[in-house]
């Protein structure tokens, strides 16, 4: 992981004109160098109430206001709950979907654990999110053969240049994931957090990972407001 104070070789050998896609987390591109690097597959993970459907949320709107198509892969939470959820922050995502801009796709990871590309194939997508990666963890039970499934997910998003936001629970502060792979085969890892007890009680985001380029090493305050995630200190 980078120190933004310093300027290293790693920071010197990001290649010119990369492409980046906002992530419309409000404060958080300038603590990434402007966005996710394009085709990049990040981890989002935190615990109950941290919000991590909220920021996956507002990374699909984003990309849907710059003109791009974006899918929702639900494998938890219905459709439906989280377009009523969405409509709380001003964020109408079934109006996209009528124009064919946008996709949710409820799937049953306990009867099906394939993960088909024909609808964002179809739409030509962007942008997904798969939310939650660990309930793989319910029909995969060997952690080699789990790891070697995750690979070729990615893998497979990455061949169809898909910026993508896996997002997982985490355990505690020392496992970011249920499964316990997921953080070493993606590019980035965001963490959110929620504590209730000390000087920093409220919600927290901490960039853990980011390949390719410099970042914010710090405890960051986060706030969620009537348009979403708001980062308070940048």
């Amino acid at each position: 992981m980078e120190n933004t104070k310093n300027v290293n070789s790693k920071a010197s050998a990001v290649p010119k004109g990369i492409e980046r896609m906002k992530t419309g987390v409000s404060g958080l591109d300038k603590l990434i160098k402007g966005g996710f690097i394009k085709g990049a597959t990040i981890l989002v993970s935190g615990g109950t109430g941290a919000g991590k459907s909220i920021f996956s949320m507002q990374y699909l709107w984003e990309g849907l206001q710059s003109g791009e198509s974006c899918v929702y892969i639900t494998l938890e939470e219905t459709a439906e709950d989280l377009r009523q959820d969405a409509l709380v922050f001003g964020w109408d995502f079934k109006e996209y979907e009528k124009k064919g801009k946008f996709k949710f796709i409820e799937k049953n990871i306990l009867e099906d654990t394939n993960f088909e590309f024909f609808d964002m194939d179809n739409m030509k997508a962007s942008r997904v999110v798969i939310d939650s990666i660990s309930l793989l963890s319910l029909v995969v039970e060997d952690k080699s053969s789990m790891r070697g499934r995750l690979k070729e997910l990615i893998k497979s998003l990455k061949e169809r240049k898909l910026t993508t936001l896996l997002v997982s629970e985490s355990l505690d502060e020392k496992h970011l994931s249920i499964l316990g792979i997921e953080e070493f085969v993606a590019d980035g890892v965001i963490i959110l957090k929620y504590t209730s007890v000390g000087a920093q009680a409220g919600r927290l985001l901490f960039i853990r990972k980011m390949r390719r380029t410099n970042h914010s090493e710090k405890l960051h305050p986060i706030k969620i407001g009537n348009k979403g995630i708001q980062i308070l200190s940048v």
